[in-house]
């Protein structure tokens, strides 16, 4: 008689072959590329803005920003922030908190907030960089 084979997977995760929801490897991939990223960006904006925007003046951060280079830096550097923070947030939201409703909502928020801000930053950017 052979032996049953031990499994930690369900019945239904064997059958599909895939793990508890079948996105775990994009979210690992994502928050890993993401924080790459950040780990680039994140010093050689604090070193770029502290070089060049020496006095804390209004002017100079203006013309810190009017410089393409610099605003595209900044700008990869906010979209690469916020959408870092809405996976972590998505995972933090999926694991603690219980309640349907409740989770529904702080998935809204989670995925609305963050687009809501960083449009407003880049828009931002992008006003000082090309002028009204």
């Amino acid at each position: 008689m052979s032996r049953p084979e031990r499994s930690m997977r369900s019945a239904l995760g064997r059958v599909r072959h895939h793990g508890a929801a079948g996105e775990g490897t994009g979210h690992f991939i994502a928050m890993r590329w993401t924080s790459v990223a950040l780990a680039i960006l994140g010093p050689w904006f604090a070193v770029a803005a502290s070089l060049a925007i020496r006095d804390g003046g209004y002017t100079a951060t203006i013309d810190f920003l009017s410089d393409p280079v610099n605003a595209v830096g900044v700008i990869l550097l906010v979209v690469t922030s916020f959408y870092h923070m809405s996976l972590g947030m998505q995972e933090v939201i999926l694991d603690y908190i219980h309640r349907p409703f409740t989770k529904v909502l702080l998935l809204l928020l989670n995925a609305f907030v963050p687009l809501v801000l960083g449009a407003g930053a880049v828009f931002a950017v992008l006003l000082v960089n090309f002028g009204v």
